[in-house]
């Protein structure tokens, strides 16, 4: 077989449906209130997958949800505890996943393999099916270019899908995505060298399109060599209102707490939640002692995504969605970041 395809649009939704039959389907849709959310699609009939706006949130949630139960226990009349595992694997087709956030959820991979594997976000893992799609555009305040993650990111997907107008270019990246090329051959032709050279096309210009500069590279150099002035620390600490906003739209922002909490007098769960090292408490211990000072809050996020995790794993945690500069309106988002930090 060819290692390119094409797929005609009106062909679109017929292949979706046939691929994700007998599983979950999560594609970009734009609701009633105009707002653009990967959401999980029943009816494929009476609902138009959205391909050209960037979805307000990632798929993070399907894979860490923002609240889940992990553990049941009980307690028994002698005041044993069993547990027992939740572990849920709904099997899912994910199509439409942007760069960015194919970027993260291979960030995920490798936080939720070390030092041992998370069974219960690798269940949901090894149950899906990424089909991404390139940006011909991209979005406002994005700057996958400066992070290495897009817009066209080249690995990481089972399928890739570029919009060339009228039609799809659809590239395998995984044994599983030829084996869905393979299975239903008859939605498919074999690309051009014309279709080839309108997607490189597209690519060129895509990458010369972005309406942010930001000077990535730099600002991880100067973190790393201490450079960076204590004004911009406390600048930042002056005008972030620990919400969390910021954590909770990031496409790798993994920080979860744990609680037990009861069902009955002999049963109960544990549960992880979403968590925020922006948060003041964050690290305070059992005790109320806090070891971490509130200032420093905003810089325990910064110095992960640009200091620690490219030391750790030789690329930085941010993938450029952009989504927090949005959401932010104490305007200390990590572009303001990266340009005071190149200023300082």
């Amino acid at each position: 077989m060819s290692a390119a395809y094409i797929l005609a649009k009106d062909h679109l939704k017929s292949f979706v449906r046939k691929i994700s039959k007998g599983s979950r389907l999560i594609a970009p849709v734009t609701n009633e209130y105009g707002d653009t959310l990967y959401s999980e699609i029943n009816c494929l009939d009476s609902t138009q997958i959205d391909t050209q706006h960037q979805p307000q949130s990632s798929i993070k949630h399907f894979f860490l949800p923002q609240q889940e139960s992990i553990l049941s226990y009980s307690v028994s009349q002698a005041g044993e505890y069993h547990f027992s595992n939740i572990l849920i694997g709904v099997p899912t087709v994910f199509f439409g996943v942007r760069s960015c956030d194919l970027a993260g959820l291979l960030y995920m991979d490798v936080i939720f393999s070390n030092p041992a594997k998370d069974p219960y976000y690798f269940k949901k893992r090894e149950n899906s099916i990424i089909i991404s799609l390139g940006c011909n555009e991209p979005f406002e305040n994005c700057f996958c270019n400066a992070t290495k993650s897009g817009p066209f990111l080249d690995f990481g997907f089972d399928l890739r899908f570029t919009d060339l107008g009228d039609r799809f270019l659809v590239e395998p990246g995984r044994k599983r995505g030829m084996e869905i090329l393979e299975e239903f051959a008859y939605f498919f032709n074999d690309a051009s060298e014309q279709d080839l050279k309108d997607q490189y096309q597209l690519q060129l210009e895509s990458r010369s399109s972005f309406q942010q500069n930001v000077h990535v590279d730099l600002a991880i150099k100067k973190l790393a060599n201490e450079e960076v002035g204590k004004d911009v620390w406390q600048d930042l600490a002056d005008r972030c209102q620990d919400c969390g906003g910021c954590a909770y739209v990031c496409p790798t922002c993994t920080c979860f707490t744990i609680t037990d909490q009861p069902v009955s007098e002999s049963e109960g769960e544990r549960v992880r939640s979403w968590d925020a090292c922006t948060f003041a408490g964050f690290t305070r211990m059992v005790g109320g002692h806090n070891p971490v000072s509130s200032e420093h809050s905003l810089r325990r996020r910064f110095l992960h995504k640009l200091k620690y995790d490219v030391s750790l794993h030789n690329r930085t945690s941010c993938t450029g969605c952009g989504r927090c500069v949005g959401i932010c309106f104490g305007g200390v988002d990590i572009i303001k970041f990266i340009s005071a930090v190149c200023e300082s």
